[in-house]
């Protein structure tokens, strides 16, 4: 059999982007909105592998200073037809100097969850599956937290991210797996049924304890 693990949330605790939105003096909301400027997703490049930290930050930048310079009334207009209503204070976003995904990503080993992995291995193919970007990419290299699998598949090197079906399906393939004989497990709902509907067996995370319990015969 073959296991799909994520990562953040699972094996990690998550990112907490709230810490991003604080240092920018923005909403989550505002923040995804100027990602997609103009259709233009930084945050989905940045998250397949498109593009580096450096990129990001630095086109982020340069919308920002747009917005900046374009703002009256609480309405942003760029170019001729798009328009962003802003809940936050445009003028108040500072120019970003540092990669902030890398200097508040500080994830936390659930020692359980690893537990459970171990015991997995010794009978079957266990793998992560990860949407993940660079910053975080190297911030687990360097804690050895891929080292727990067999292999890792990680959105910004396999150019696909969850929940698009498309990211399991080049797990599958690699592995050499029908999607009746894998098993999945992820925080979020949606990266599930994603999964589920393609066949593979997939329950959302709770606890390891949980997990446990569900996949016991396996072990």
């Amino acid at each position: 059999m073959l296991f799909i693990f994520d990562m953040g949330g699972v094996v990690t605790t998550t990112f907490q982007m709230n810490k991003i939105y604080e240092q920018l003096n923005i909403t989550k909301d505002d923040f995804f909105a100027i990602c997609r400027l103009k259709d233009d997703d930084i945050w989905n490049k940045l998250e397949v592998g498109n593009i580096t930290a450096a990129d990001f930050w630095k086109e982020f930048n340069t919308r920002v200073g747009k917005l900046q310079r374009t703002f009256y009334d609480g309405i942003i207009q760029i170019g001729d037809l798009i328009k962003l209503d802003t809940n936050s204070d445009i003028q108040e976003i500072p120019l970003v100097t540092h990669d902030l995904f890398r200097m508040f990503f500080h994830p936390v080993l659930n020692k359980e969850t690893v537990e459970l992995i171990n015991e997995l291995r010794k009978k079957h193919r266990v793998v992560c599956g990860t949407n993940t970007i660079q910053s975080h990419w190297e911030n687990h290299l360097e804690r050895g937290d891929y080292t727990y699998f067999d292999q890792t598949y990680a959105s910004n090197k396999i150019g696909a991210a969850k929940p698009d079906t498309e990211f399991f399906k080049v797990i599958l393939e690699a592995e050499g797996y029908k999607a009746e004989e894998a098993f999945f497990t992820d925080d979020k709902i949606e990266n599930c049924q994603a999964s589920a509907s393609l066949g593979i067996n997939a329950i959302q995370f709770t606890s390891a304890s949980d997990l446990r319990k569900n996949w016991e015969k396996y072990i």
